[in-house]
């Protein structure tokens, strides 16, 4: 059995719902995530009020993915791109 290897690390949520911005990142301390990885925040709010920032020190689990979920995942993104490029060109006609 292929073993996933979990951290538990410090983050930081930022939720905004501003007339110029509305996004909500997460920036783990000390850890890159790369395909088939997974992040956990642990207590992390869901809402902010209008014209609002939130800005919040939580816990993050980060779920290591094995070599299995990395090939998974670089693959599915190969084939989500190449969906990109299923466009037509048709002439207009005359």
């Amino acid at each position: 059995m292929m073993r996933r290897t979990t951290l538990e690390v410090p983050c930081t949520v930022e939720i905004a719902n501003t007339f110029d911005s509305l996004h909500a990142h997460v920036d783990l301390e000390g850890v890159d995530v790369g395909p088939g990885d997974e992040v956990i925040v642990h207590d992390a709010p869901t809402t902010c009020a209008r014209g609002e920032t939130i800005r919040v020190r939580r816990t993050a689990t980060v779920i290591r993915g094995n070599w299995l979920d990395r090939l998974k995942a670089k693959a599915e993104g190969y084939l989500e791109l190449t969906e990109l490029y299923e466009v037509g060109f048709e002439g207009r006609p005359s």
